[in-house]
């Protein structure tokens, strides 16, 4: 396999960008590190994935895995002298990280977006919903205000929202948390971008607004043929959306490949107990979940090897306490599927099949 190849697939060393005509997203080796008084964090080290147009790429993992840092370094929002970014990536076949900083700030909002975790402190208190549509508007288009009030009342109404001639009038803290959270999008997607970056997008909502908003995702995904990423911890959340899924820990994936095949066949023991902590509606009401034993590991003092290896029922299975000093890369275990650990393929296959897939 060539080493173009394996930047298509995801291999982490490889910092080329993919060629695959459907590929709007490629980051290749991408690391975000951050200088503080206690050490060096490094919350994203060497994370390389694509995505494609139409098709929605799940990220997951426990706080602190370094989700929310990846989706704001392909926004290109981490530039303050503390921040350290390096690798690329490619969006629609134009580098971000070395380019300059204004032209990034072009692309946002028009050629990318984002819905962030919490839309009453995303938003500014001071102004109406309809007026931050507006500016967002009027910073790509040459129109007057009226024409940009007419296109804010027009997205409201696209999400959802009743009234939107009176509600485009009104302050976030006038909306429901449900509200806040459909005029956030409809500000990310005023301009229509071709790549939707929702981070959290359903949390503290309640399960039926949940519901609605991931389905207003999934519809306006089909409307205009946008690339989007879902970063969350909730798998039950990739299940329903992800074409393709990347689990994080430790500021590094573990695994990636179709969500398909991470669902019926992960090959990482952090996959299988995100699984096993996940709850089902076809569980007895008596089972108990799973849970991972321990903590994430400290950003500034990663474990040696795997990082993953004091919280890993499994770390004593490899030979030569490799899992305590070596720290394992992705390999492919499949068609386009993706892991990082140091068992053998046979040790993983059989602990899935005889140990963890029974108890899920």
């Amino acid at each position: 396999m060539s080493k173009l190849d394996k930047a298509a697939l995801g291999e982490p060393d490889s910092v080329a960008p993919s060629t695959a005509d459907d590929v709007f997203l490629s980051v290749r080796d991408l690391r975000i590190h951050f200088d503080t008084d206690d050490g060096l964090v490094r919350s994203v080290d060497g994370v390389s994935f694509d995505v494609r147009k139409g098709k929605t790429l799940g990220i997951v993992g426990e706080s602190g895995s370094g989700k929310s840092v990846t989706s704001l370094g392909v926004m290109g929002l981490h530039r303050s002298a503390r921040a350290k970014v390096s690798g690329e990536v490619w969006l629609d076949g134009q580098e971000l990280i070395a380019a300059d900083p204004d032209e990034v700030r072009r692309l946002r909002g028009r050629k990318m977006a984002m819905i962030f975790q919490d839309p009453l402190s995303a938003m500014h208190p001071y102004y109406t919903v309809g007026q931050q549509i507006v500016e967002a508007y009027r910073v790509h288009h040459d129109v007057n205000k009226k024409v940009a009030k007419r296109r804010a009342i027009e997205m409201l109404d696209r999400v959802g929202i009743p009234e939107p001639a009176k509600r485009v009038d009104g302050y976030p803290h006038e909306f429901s948390g449900g509200m806040r959270q459909r005029a956030m999008i409809a500000m990310a997607l005023v301009n229509n971008p071709e790549l939707l970056i929702a981070d959290e997008p359903t949390t503290a909502l309640d399960v039926t607004v949940q519901a609605q908003i991931l389905d207003l995702i999934h519809d306006l995904q089909k409307e205009f043929g946008s690339a989007v990423i879902m970063i969350t911890h909730d798998l039950g959340v990739v299940a329903e959306m992800a074409d393709d899924l990347l689990v994080m820990y430790g500021g590094r994936c573990v695994e990636r490949g179709p969500a398909e095949d991470v669902f019926s066949e992960p090959r990482h023991p952090y996959t299988w107990g995100l699984l096993g902590s996940m709850p089902r509606m076809d569980r007895e009401e008596t089972d108990r979940l799973i849970p991972i034993k321990g903590a994430p590991p400290s950003l500034i003092n990663l474990p040696s090897g795997c990082a993953f290896n004091p919280r890993c029922p499994y770390a004593d299975i490899p030979k030569d306490n490799v899992t305590r000093t070596v720290r394992p890369e992705l390999t492919e275990v499949g068609g386009g599927h993706w892991a990082a650990c140091h068992m053998t393929q046979e040790q993983r296959e059989r602990i899935w099949t005889e140990e963890i897939a029974p108890k899920l």
